[in-house]
């Protein structure tokens, strides 16, 4: 089958066949935050045919210094309608399913077992995030978890690894710690930085769901997570690799035979 004409550049690209694994594929987006919603639009017009996205806020005006679906406009709506509408309005035939809630537990585990063939976790708060990668890597759905943005200005230190070699990242050392007694300590990737935070911009919240804290933030960074987060998910696609990086004790993408190991630091 001949792609729409808005994906003609894509498939110059990529090739016809490529294509056609991305339309036929399912993902998960969760989370539609200043990392997630970037990540669910980019993989939209990646091309891929079918998507479920998650998010249970609205939109406030302190958002909009780095939320994509954050204008002037869209005050008070629901994050997961004006997604919705974006990516439809991107992709007339995409088969979207909406969520509109906050998600844990038995609901995730639901979620979950519906079966995708990529799941994009962009969940900023710990226990949905650690429940969700369990409950997709207990069915062997690939993963790509977004760690912390925040605090961070310096785009080059944004990297693509497995869990097991993040380090110097405040959430990656907390998901690691919680995911480690549930057994799993490698196999999915994360996007996420090492670079320093400076404490002083962290601030604590009172009138804030499910957080203590907030950090500050710049408008480039979490987009530039969630870009990263999509390209793990198209290229895995694409190659019907799943995960495009080794887990430790295999050869690293990119052709390094060397056994990685995985990290540690003094963040353990």
């Amino acid at each position: 089958m001949n792609p729409p004409q808005w994906l003609e550049r894509t498939e110059l690209l990529v090739g016809a066949e490529r294509i056609e694994r991305l339309r036929n594929a399912h993902v998960l987006v969760a989370g539609l935050g200043g990392v997630g919603a970037y990540a669910a639009e980019m993989i939209c017009r990646g091309g891929v045919g079918r998507m479920t996205i998650i998010d249970g806020d609205t939109i406030q005006a302190s958002n909009r210094n780095r939320q994509l679906p954050a204008l002037s406009s869209t005050d008070g709506q629901r994050k997961a309608e004006v997604m919705a509408a974006r990516l439809r309005d991107i992709n007339p035939q995409l088969e979207l399913e909406v969520i509109d809630e906050y998600i844990r537990d038995e609901r995730l585990e639901e979620i979950v077992a519906r079966g995708y063939d990529y799941v994009v976790d962009c969940i900023d708060t710990l226990s949905p995030k650690v429940f969700l990668i369990l409950n997709a890597r207990l069915r062997n759905i690939p993963v790509v978890s977004s760690l912390g943005a925040g605090g961070k200005v310096d785009p080059s230190q944004v990297c693509i690894d497995d869990i097991s070699r993040s380090h110097h990242c405040r959430l990656g050392k907390m998901l690691r710690k919680r995911l480690h007694r549930l057994g799993i300590r490698s196999g999915f990737t994360v996007v996420y930085s090492p670079e320093e935070i400076d404490r002083a911009r962290v601030m604590a919240v009172e009138d804030e769901q499910n957080k203590k804290t907030v950090v500050g933030t710049i408008s480039y960074m979490p987009p530039i997570f969630g870009c990263f987060c999509a390209s793990v998910v198209l290229r895995g696609l694409m190659e019907g690799t799943g995960d495009v990086v080794s887990a430790p004790g295999s050869a690293r993408a990119g052709g390094d035979e060397t056994a990685a190991e995985p990290v540690k630091t003094d963040d353990e």
